[in-house]
């Protein structure tokens, strides 16, 4: 499907709006786990639609292993990596759900 521009910003807005939502939502009822890392959004191809607007709009950057990274999608200041395992999770489904190819991932600090 052929997106507009303003239909791929609603989407990177409920994408992450998401992230935000669900590790916010962990945090408060969990607390923060002190296992700390990384946790990213990983799209595939990087000239995709989301890809490109999100490089455009410096919300995503090439990624070393091919495509596109958004990291800490969240954007919680924390050092905890489940939680910005949660809310990279929670973003990429956004993305599926709008048939864009996108994962989390992650790496211990």
């Amino acid at each position: 499907m052929k997106y507009t521009n303003q239909q791929l910003e609603e989407i990177s807005k409920e994408a992450f709006e998401a992230a935000r939502n669900a590790s916010t939502k962990y945090l408060e009822e969990h607390g923060e786990p002190l296992y700390c890392g990384f946790a990213w959004v990983n799209i595939k191809p990087g000239n995709c639609q989301i890809a490109n607007y999100l490089k455009k709009n410096n919300l995503g950057r090439p990624s070393y292993s091919g495509g596109v990274d958004v990291w800490n999608p969240s954007n919680l200041m924390t050092q905890s990596m489940i939680i910005k395992e949660i809310g990279a999770d929670a973003f990429a489904a956004v993305l599926q759900k709008y048939g864009f190819t996108a994962y989390m991932d992650c790496r211990a600090d």
